[in-house]
């Protein structure tokens, strides 16, 4: 150095990120001293703050301008990275790109572009930015991208990042957003199924507002529609094989190819079995063969039925229990209207509550039948159409209405015996199935304001037939009228045996009878 002791730099001061030596004997350095005799008696120098010295007018010239310049990554450190520009500056984490970056170990030993963005020379501080470099950038070519945007183009772009809801894909200084459901025809769960970060993809531009930069993208539209073929590969009554990929209240959704689905409804799953929920029968995944029924092409929704799979037990369920037959079969079920009998097919009829008695009176279901127990019945209708197989009871034996007309007559006087009563009269059993109604006003001469005031449950009266309606299956009765009919039959007795003596007659009746008679006589003499 042209003095009389040698100089000596730190070896470290030498050496390349890599520990390679970057000098040679014979080159010219700069240098400053930084001790004039060290331990050894030579000049201690120092290459890397002659570097800064000299670099420190180039990094205000670069700061001022906003120059672009180069930075060599040393090392991550708190908040950033190190970056040899000449000197040791730091670039923060946030600064290194326009999106958060989580490893910084990647960029370490590489040379960016960066720029200097606020540097203090006396503390030795300096920050620099790689993101100003990247936001250039992709600001020139933004306006370039934007320039050549056409909604229906396709255009090439790299997938920047993934969210749940679909990914950001880079096309050029501009972002564009590519949702989860126009990234396939068929279903798609997550986006990392179809794509994952840094592939590169033609995409067709959907939509794009310019003034909003704002694009959406679509990966799908850029493959054929499934739909398109659908009326000529799958015509309706041609049967099909899927995978369910959903399963609702209502029925499961069916993949026939990807882009196509079809929807097999509850009510379509069985012949027989009520079907409350497809998971009942279906787990998810599970390979099912289904029919096609409907396809509606403008909703792009196809209908699908499972039980047409198997024959319909109901198209010979008329030859198998032709109407008036007899069967028999479990209880099945118990409800307020009726009783279901099971029946071959897993069909069950309904013995509605109507069909049980003649009589019509109404039993606690619960209390007379059990349910397995086997119970006989007979065949009264099927409706195939809508399913309904009717049974009955009370048609095992014949209709006591039926016989009605040739036992019971007008005027005929009955015994019968009190099965209810009501606020308007006593309900009668005349015989097993056959019930008639004595109004209140027929069961007594005097006015009463209940039939429990003359009359219990149980209790066996004498009453004349007064009305008789077969179609309606009502007969009325009438205790008054039974009265009146043995009185007037007492009274045309004793006209006839006038010539007898009044009280040989009287005695053979009873005193309320014979005093009814005197009155009439004296009356009929006056």
């Amino acid at each position: 150095i042209g003095y009389k002791s040698e100089g000596e730099i730190s070896k470290q001061e030498l050496t390349d990120f890599e520990g390679n030596l970057q000098a040679n004997v014979g080159d010219v350095l700069n240098a400053v001293v930084v001790r004039l005799v060290n331990d050894n008696g030579l000049v201690t120098l120092s290459k890397d703050k002659a570097d800064a010295m000299l670099a420190w007018d180039e990094i205000a010239q670069a700061c001022e301008s906003a120059q672009i310049i180069e930075g060599r990554v040393l090392k991550p450190v708190k908040g950033g990275l190190q970056v040899d520009i000449g000197v040791k500056a730091f670039l923060p984490a946030s600064l290194i790109d326009t999106r958060p970056i989580q490893d910084l170990e990647q960029f370490v030993g590489q040379t960016l572009q960066i720029k200097v963005i606020k540097f203090n020379q006396r503390k030795g501080n300096i920050v620099v930015s790689r993101k100003a470099v990247v936001e250039d950038e992709q600001s020139k070519l933004r306006e370039i991208t934007l320039d050549q945007l056409k909604v229906g183009a396709i255009v090439r772009g790299k997938v920047k990042n993934i969210t749940e809801y679909g990914a950001f894909v880079d096309l050029g200084g501009i972002d564009g957003l590519l949702h989860i459901t126009d990234m396939s025809w068929g279903r798609v769960k997550n986006p990392k199924d179809v794509i994952d970060v840094n592939d590169e993809l033609n995409v067709r531009v959907l939509n794009f507002d310019k003034e909003k930069q704002r694009v959406s993208l679509g990966l799908k539209q850029t493959q054929e529609d499934p739909w398109k073929f659908v009326l000529e590969k799958y015509p309706v009554g041609s049967r099909i094989s899927g995978k369910i990929v959903n399963m609702t209240e209502y029925g499961a959704f069916i993949e026939i190819e990807a882009g196509v689905e079809g929807l097999i409804h509850v009510s379509e799953m069985s012949w027989t079995q009520k079907v409350r929920h497809p998971k009942d029968l279906f787990s998810k995944d599970d390979s099912v063969e289904a029919v096609i029924l409907d396809i509606d092409m403008r909703a792009r929704r196809i209908s699908l039925g499972l039980k047409q799979i198997q024959p319909n037990p109901w198209d010979n369920l008329a030859d198998k229990f032709p109407v008036g037959s007899t069967v028999e079969g479990p209880i099945k079920k118990i409800t307020d209207f009726g009783l279901f009998v099971g029946l071959e097919d897993g069909i069950d009829g309904l013995i509605h509550i109507s069909e049980l008695s003649w009589d019509n009176k109404l039993p606690d279901l619960n209390e007379t039948f059990k349910e397995g127990e086997p119970i006989k019945a007979r065949v009264i209708s099927i409706d195939k159409v809508n399913e309904r197989f009717s049974l009955s009871i009370k048609s095992l034996s014949d209709d006591p209405w039926m016989l009605a007309a040739q036992n019971y007559t007008m005027g005929q006087t009955v015994e019968v015996t009190v099965s209810r009563l009501t606020n308007f009269g006593a309900f009668v059993e005349i015989e097993k199935g056959l019930e008639g109604m004595i109004h209140v006003s027929e069961l007594s001469e005097e006015r009463i304001p209940h039939p429990e005031a003359v009359v219990k449950v149980e209790d066996k009266l004498q009453a004349e037939i007064i009305k008789l309606d077969l179609n309606e299956k009502r007969i009325s009765l009438s205790v008054i009228a039974m009265k009146k009919r043995e009185e007037n039959a007492n009274i045309e007795s004793y006209k006839a045996q006038q010539g007898d003596s009044s009280s040989s007659l009287a005695d053979s009746l009873n005193p309320e009878l014979a005093e009814k008679l005197r009155l009439l006589k004296e009356k009929s003499e006056s």
